[in-house]
């Protein structure tokens, strides 16, 4: 692949400001009735914001899909007191033009590591293991595992090699998209390099230490990861389109994604590629509805006790300006989450306290416009109308 796998929140410059030009003003976005789905009040398509900020929205928007070259957008912003805006534009299908649709299913990439982390805090909260446990006592043959904590693995502070850098690995999967990757295997291509720092020096952004968490939490539960997050996590939410698959399975209705994480960086459709590499770290899969209810679940610790919530909330610099992160999850300029890239698909859920608002982005494209993510492009734009004092961009405290 041309580039790095480790994508989802940093890939290479998450939060620089756009440069997109200005395009004539769009219409406003019309949802067809095919489109619209399972839906449930401030859910259906639609605006309840005021009429001036529905047309700022809808305008931006579309230029930002047009000109970053984006298939498909599913765009859902609540903000209560002021409304709420809910829109599906573009096609889920560029060969047949079928449009994108409400209730689209994507795969949701690094969204995954909330989940994840999540059924580790719960198993804190039982007191069944410890944050500043090392990984050496779940996981054996971990470089410096017995100086490394989960705590640190949760924070991105290990030292780690990603095992997504490893130009081994990158063969491997261009070479067959399709193939399945067990954790250990994947693991091993980041055992090959020398930790690039020591235990908490510094943050690098590793889907390596989340593959290593779902590990502890199988070992300490002696269930599968998919299992404890749905039972565990998903459920207790009250998730019903959400889940960790074994494999490329894909449940519809879902539209077709596009990458050009191919060897020539020519774009292709990824939809059926095997996302197992990423398992614990990005596989999963869920909706709008879903992930609007777990943008809040999530960012006030509603499965956790406050004291965990709190530890979970606890960021650290990241490097990235205005940005810094957590327990598996990050805080930018007030918005709290994590998004989500992996070949075709990518997604933001955050949530806003000082507002109680929610953003959930879906695309169907990872393809970025010159060293920039496309759902940060959206969210980015959407934000700055939105929540101006609260715009979703490290770049925008940075001047």
């Amino acid at each position: 692949m041309r580039r790095t796998h480790d994508r989802g929140l940093f890939a290479a410059t998450l939060f620089v400001a756009s440069v997109l030009a200005p395009v004539a003003a769009a219409p406003a976005v019309t949802v067809p009735a095919a489109a619209v789905g399972r839906c449930h009040g401030d859910e259906c398509p639609g605006s309840t914001l005021s009429p001036e900020l529905t047309s700022q929205l809808d305008r931006t928007i579309e230029e930002v899909r047009q000109q970053a070259g984006i298939p498909g957008v599913v765009v859902g912003l609540w903000m209560p007191g002021k409304g709420s805006y809910v829109r599906a534009t573009g096609v889920a299908d560029k060969v047949t033009g079928a449009p994108m649709a409400l209730d689209s299913r994507v795969r949701i990439g690094s969204e995954t590591k909330t989940f994840t982390v999540t059924a580790l805090l719960e198993l804190v909260d039982q007191g069944r293991v410890g944050l500043d446990d090392r990984i050496s006592e779940y996981v054996e043959g971990v470089p410096c595992g017995d100086r490394i904590s989960l705590r640190q693995l949760a924070e991105m502070r290990s030292g780690l090699f990603p095992y997504t850098s490893d130009p081994g690995f990158i063969h491997d999967l261009e070479s067959d998209p399709t193939r399945s990757f067990t954790p250990r295997e994947v693991l091993a291509y980041g055992y090959r390099h020398d930790n690039t720092f020591g235990p908490g020096e510094r943050f690098q952004y590793s889907n390596t230490n989340l593959v290593l968490l779902g590990l502890v939490v199988e070992k300490v539960t002696g269930r599968p990861l998919a299992e404890v997050i749905r039972e565990g996590v998903v459920r207790p939410s009250r998730l019903r389109h959400t889940f960790l698959p074994a494999g490329a399975e894909f449940p519809q209705p879902h539209p077709r994604g596009y990458t050009d994480q191919t060897p020539t960086g020519e774009t292709v459709d990824s939809t059926d590629w095997n996302p197992s590499w990423a398992w614990a770290a990005g596989a999963m899969i869920s909706d709008l509805h879903d992930l609007r209810r777990w943008a809040e679940v999530v960012a006030t610790g509603r499965l956790l006790s406050p004291e965990t919530q709190a530890q979970r909330l606890m960021t650290l610099p990241t490097g990235f300006p205005g940005t810094g992160y957590g327990l598996g999850i990050f805080e930018t300029n007030g918005w709290i989450g994590h998004n989500g890239s992996i070949p075709g698909y990518e997604t933001v859920t955050v949530y806003l306290p000082t507002q109680k608002a929610t953003l959930v982005i879906m695309i169907n494209t990872d393809s970025g416009t010159g060293n920039q993510e496309p759902s940060t492009l959206l969210a980015r734009a959407i934000t700055a109308i939105a929540t101006p004092d609260n715009v979703y961009d490290g770049s925008a405290t940075a001047g």
